[in-house]
């Protein structure tokens, strides 16, 4: 198999998913431009060279629809002979577009292909694409995502103070990367209009990301009442924030990094996906990650930056129980609870997160994972080059 490299990746800054948030004027198409027309400027790759764009998105229908890949990259100006496809693995779907386009590298049938991710939930809300009735025959209940979070923490035994100090520690470090600039390179600004009740519209770049408390409130926290179950323990305190964003990455082969003059700045390793139960469902990431640290031949202490998607604080928690890596080393800048979760962009951003965390830090090797509706899950891992 040929080595697949990164040579590019670039984020927006993460947008409140309600009216009113920063994004919420910006179309998916436009954002998800924004990302495309930018990732392969800064690798200092032509547009014309890639030979496919895969792009993730969750809610795939109205604004989001119409395989908003092809649409958004000939928004960017790609060559009309540049393709593009949507997919919808749910929360791992960019993540999912990540690996399939790795694939296409790796296996010889492409050299240069970009994946990413969009998601403007305060446009297309979370649920747009469900069926207006699910299906009475299905072999297994159907429940919501944080009755789920809430099985976890009822099986891993997990105290509402401990997920609560989690998603404080999530803003914590949020806020400290936001105030040492750790995001900059990585955030594209984005020119945002607002027009206010009665007045004029107003433009202003938006480049930091938007949930992130400075400082968090512990207290207020604790005042939270459960959401998905009267003596619950997940609260919105806790769990990830609805989101607007979008990522890219741009994907090599080391024969186009050497053709094109590109500069080769991570190295896919290896990737996996996994089926879990779908009821419990938000445990994959715990195969998941024994299933590519064997398939990768790299110890769990070998690993320096470790990405896993804040769904709920519980998955991370349960996760940490059972798998046992060095905390600190698990979402050092933030995660979802802090800096949101745009559903179809997430996995790219973790992506980007990761990438650019290993070079300020000088790590070797990156870990990321997503725990994805119905049971399932998605890994990979890079190696800094």
């Amino acid at each position: 198999m040929n080595e697949v490299f990164i040579v590019g990746a670039v984020r927006t800054a993460v947008g409140v998913g309600k009216p009113g948030g920063a994004l919420s004027t910006t179309t998916p198409i436009n954002l998800a431009a924004a990302v495309l027309r930018e990732a392969p400027q800064r690798a200092g790759l032509e547009a014309g060279l890639i030979e496919d764009v895969v792009l993730g998105c969750v809610s795939p229908i109205g604004e989001q629809g119409a395989n908003i890949a092809r649409l958004a990259l000939l928004k960017a100006g790609y060559p009309v002979h540049v393709p593009g496809v949507s997919l919808n693995r749910m929360c791992g779907s960019s993540q999912q577009a990540i690996h399939f386009a790795a694939q296409a590298v790796a296996s010889g049938e492409m050299q240069v292909v970009v994946a990413g991710g969009i998601e403007v939930m305060s446009r297309v809300p979370i649920g747009a694409d469900w069926p207006s009735t699910w299906p009475s025959d299905f072999p297994y209940p159907l429940i919501h995502q944080g009755l789920s979070a809430e099985l976890i923490a009822e099986k891993w035994g997990l105290t509402r103070d401990q997920i609560d100090d989690f998603g404080y520690e999530s803003h914590l470090r949020a806020g400290r990367a936001i105030r040492e600039g750790r995001f900059a390179a990585q955030i594209l600004p984005v020119e945002v209009t607002h027009v206010p009740e009665g007045g004029a519209p107003v433009t202003r770049t938006f480049a930091q990301d938007e949930g992130v408390r400075m400082p968090p409130d512990r207290t207020k926290m604790a005042a939270l009442k459960p959401a998905f179950k009267p003596d619950g323990v997940v609260t919105a305190g806790n769990s990830s924030q609805i989101s607007d964003g979008a990522a890219a990455v741009v994907l090599a082969s080391a024969e186009a990094v050497r053709a094109h003059r590109l500069t080769p700045r991570a190295r896919i390793v290896s990737t996996a996906v996994v089926g879990s139960d779908p009821v419990l469902m938000l445990d994959g990431p715990m195969p998941a990650t024994r299933k590519i640290l064997a398939r990768a031949a790299v110890r769990l202490d070998q690993i320096d930056v470790i990405e896993i998607n804040e769904a709920f604080a519980t998955v991370v928690l349960a996760w940490q129980k059972k798998i046992g890596p060095d905390p600190a080393r698990v979402n050092p800048n933030g995660g979802a609870i802090a800096l949101g979760h745009p559903l179809g962009a997430t996995g790219a951003v973790l992506m980007t997160k990761m990438l650019h965390e290993l070079e300020r830090s000088g790590g070797r090797y990156g870990l990321q994972t997503m725990c994805i509706g119905h049971g399932m899950a998605t890994a990979t891992i890079i190696e800094r080059v």
